[in-house]
């Protein structure tokens, strides 16, 4: 079995999808994005994720119809819901379907990708019985603003670009005392 996690992403806001596929696929997972439901669906005969991270508000239908279907054909697949809609009804909802996973927007990509990284392909295949998984406690990943030299580009909703973890010098209490007088 592959170490490689292979994640769907269904999510209707393109810079967001593309910022979340380009993050994950840096911490060395396979991504590909969706749109919306019915691209997503139909993408399961190509592409067989291990983990589905789906919006809940879709243009033509909710994070769980899509997982239901999915589910229908793919049974194995993980699944970590990502939303803007904080209300108990979506994560009870969440619970009945099995989804462990609610990741309120916005959020850090960080937080993506330890969730994926702990439900991946390590998890099914323990399951299975087919492999160890890597870590007691799932892979661990260091917080990459302990980095400077690690940098990840960010698309912006205005198009343009960023490093995420890009630093501002901040002045010190007696610098900022002294442009004060």
């Amino acid at each position: 079995m592959s170490s490689t996690t292979r994640v769907l992403i269904v999510e209707d806001e393109d810079i967001l999808a593309g910022n979340l596929q380009a993050y994950l696929e840096r911490v060395c997972c396979e991504a590909r994005v969706a749109p919306d439901g019915g691209s997503a669906i139909r993408s399961i005969d190509a592409f067989v994720p291990d983990v589905l991270v789906l919006d809940y508000r879709l243009p033509d239908m909710t994070g769980f119809q899509v997982l239901d279907a999915i589910r229908s054909r793919c049974a194995h697949a993980n699944a970590i819901l990502i939303t803007g809609q904080p209300r108990n009804e979506v994560q009870q909802e969440a619970a009945r379907r099995g989804i462990a996973h609610i990741l309120f927007k916005p959020f850090p990509l960080a937080e993506l990708s330890k969730v994926v990284c702990s439900i991946g392909p390590y998890v099914s295949a323990h399951i299975a019985g087919d492999a160890e998984p890597h870590d007691a406690h799932g892979p661990t990943h260091p917080d990459r603003r302990q980095h400077k030299h690690n940098r990840f580009p960010m698309r912006l909703y205005d198009g343009t670009w960023l490093f995420a973890d890009r630093r501002h010098a901040h002045k010190s209490g007696q610098d900022c005392a002294d442009d004060e007088e």
